[in-house]
């Protein structure tokens, strides 16, 4: 089989999609690198829905932490520290304990006139369980990295804001949020890049790969145990990181510059 062709059966064999059975003999260096890169669309897919969410969830958690009133801020400050506090693997433990607790047929409501039923079967899978994990996760780290940020924003620059006449909410969303963006986004992409490699931990939570659709470590892991040689997909799957993170610095340096443009370069 030549490599093209293994791209074409393999290439989308993550998502379900080309050959059905994976190779068990002779299995070739392309095939290692395809079907490892092909999970890897898993990693991607939990980081990018993790950190989109948790960007703006995070954003919302800092200015609660940093209120003065103690009924918003002590909830805030409450959920960071029990995420920042329990490891990230205990967190997948505990989330897919609780989701298999949860009504397989899911919960049923009664609206007098219909009855739904809300399936709660998914929350087991890795594409949501072990997403709502790493959001939660990421969220707090977040949260913690901006609310330092916000305690740092210069208070000259909130005074000039009332003093030209702009409403409390012009001067969040005009002053306040995009300067603490600018102090914490170096912080926010080291966040980023963890994020992305916590990933690879779905593989060892108690989240199943359903019908052999795993992430890039779930094919690594394959590879070892059939060739018994763990030399060989181990560094590939570090190679793909590695490639992925030069990628996220690539994208989060091209914001940071967007947001300090006004910044002369010499400084």
């Amino acid at each position: 089989m030549s490599c093209m062709q293994t791209i074409t059966d393999y290439g989308l064999r993550a998502l379900g999609l080309g050959e059905r059975a994976l190779p068990r003999a002779d299995i070739t260096l392309c095939e290692q690198v395809v079907l490892i890169g092909s999970g890897l669309i898993w990693n991607i897919y939990f980081a990018v829905i993790a950190l989109g969410l948790g960007f703006f969830v995070a954003s919302f958690i800092a200015f609660a932490r940093n209120s003065s009133n103690p009924f918003v801020w002590r909830p805030a400050a409450f959920f960071i520290f029990v995420i920042r506090g329990s490891p990230l693997f205990i967190q997948f433990f505990l989330l897919y304990e609780a989701f298999v607790l949860l009504p397989k047929i899911g919960f049923d409501i009664n609206l007098g006139f219909i009855e739904i039923t809300i399936e709660t079967r998914w929350l087991t899978r890795a594409w949501l369980g072990a997403t709502i994990v790493l959001f939660l996760n990421t969220t707090a780290y977040s949260a913690q990295i901006f609310y330092g940020a916000l305690r740092s924003v210069p208070k000259g620059e909130i005074e000039a804001g009332k003093a030209i006449g702009m409403t409390n909410k012009q001067i969040n969303k005009r002053i306040i949020w995009p300067t603490m963006l600018r102090l914490s986004w170096a912080s926010y992409t080291n966040e980023a890049i963890f994020l992305l490699h916590a990933t690879a931990l779905v593989f060892f939570s108690s989240f199943p790969a359903w019908r052999q659709q795993g992430d890039a470590l779930y094919f690594a892991s394959y590879f070892a145990d059939k060739t018994f040689n763990p030399f060989v997909p181990y560094p590939i799957i570090a190679g793909y990181f590695i490639a992925l993170t030069l990628i996220v610095i690539i994208i989060f340096g091209w914001f940071n510059r967007r947001l300090n443009r006004h910044i002369s370069k010499n400084h």
